[in-house]
């Protein structure tokens, strides 16, 4: 196994062009995992940590734009008002060593549907930043995940960044795992109200073989909350709303039976961490309304 150190961005560029089956590695949290239980044993490793732009980020007016080796570390200590839901999840990840190495970066480049961002980034609507030496292209994350560990790199490309919708209304994270921590989800889910298009967004984590929005769900409580006119009375949602997005959101589900979990248990869980997390998400919702009302 041959060790690539590029010491720029151009520099990694040129080497995965001459190198398309190099596996890049930062945290390698992940990669080190594989290798070590000789599930891969790749050609070549390329060395990222050298290039000191991925790990920054940057807030911009509507978007925070995170370097590919942004750590969960720094988005929990400095991204928590930008992007609640991600900042939720991050906390949900490993152990604080694992979180101060790992990030989004590597868990797209795996592409496991079991990686702890994938709900949150489907709920806020990421977009990831892809280049070679070709150029670059930003890819939506709902065209992301294509199977089992798959992505759609092209296999010249790397990951630079990605781009995340500053929240513009609560957002949620749920995980069910066998355990407390340093665990792989059971099943994930993750929620985003967008006040500003009075629409909700999920993303749904290690119940299908790809992380997957819950679609069905979004549309019927879209349509519920405009036709009974939520958004503008900030309203309690009536537990029959509620109750029917829980079941369209496990009915999103293409789980498998497991060591961590049957199918069926996939399923439950995640209807009920569908329905928990609006509530939490539309209880935040009311009570922003509650204060901006009393501001006035």
């Amino acid at each position: 196994m041959d060790f690539l150190r590029p010491a720029s961005w151009e520099e990694a560029l040129a080497a995965k062009a001459e190198h398309p089956a190099a596996v890049p590695i930062a945290g390698g949290t992940d990669v080190m995992v594989e290798i070590n239980f000789d599930h891969r044993r790749p050609e070549h490793l390329m060395d990222l940590n050298r290039i000191g732009e991925l790990s920054e980020w940057q807030v911009g007016q509507d978007t925070v734009r995170l370097g590919a080796s942004v750590s969960y570390s720094a988005v929990m200590e400095h991204l928590r008002a930008e992007l609640p839901g991600l900042a939720l999840a991050s906390h949900t990840v490993a152990s604080p060593q694992i979180r101060n190495r790992g990030g989004v970066g590597g868990n797209l480049g795996t592409a496991s549907p079991a990686g702890d961002a994938h709900p949150a980034l489907l709920a806020a609507g990421a977009e990831v930043e892809a280049a070679s030496v070709r150029g670059t292209r930003m890819i939506p994350i709902d065209a992301f995940y294509t199977g089992v560990k798959r992505n759609a790199l092209a296999p010249d490309e790397l990951i630079r960044a990605v781009h995340i919708k500053k929240a513009d209304g609560p957002q949620q994270y749920s995980k069910v795992g066998t355990r407390n921590a340093m665990v792989i989800a059971v099943c994930a889910f993750g929620l985003a109200l967008h006040p500003g298009t009075r629409t909700v967004r999920t993303g749904i984590g290690s119940a299908a073989p790809t992380p997957v929005r819950a679609r069905a769900a979004e549309e019927f409580l879209n349509a519920a909350l405009e036709e009974g006119g939520f958004w503008e009375s900030g309203k309690i949602i009536t537990p029959s709303v509620a109750k029917q997005f829980a079941q369209l959101a496990a009915g999103s589900c293409n789980p498998i039976d497991d060591v961590r979990g049957t199918a069926a248990y996939r399923r439950h869980a995640v209807g009920i961490m569908a329905r928990r997390t609006l509530g939490w998400t539309w209880e935040q919702y009311r009570g922003a309304g509650r204060t901006l009302e009393g501001a006035a």
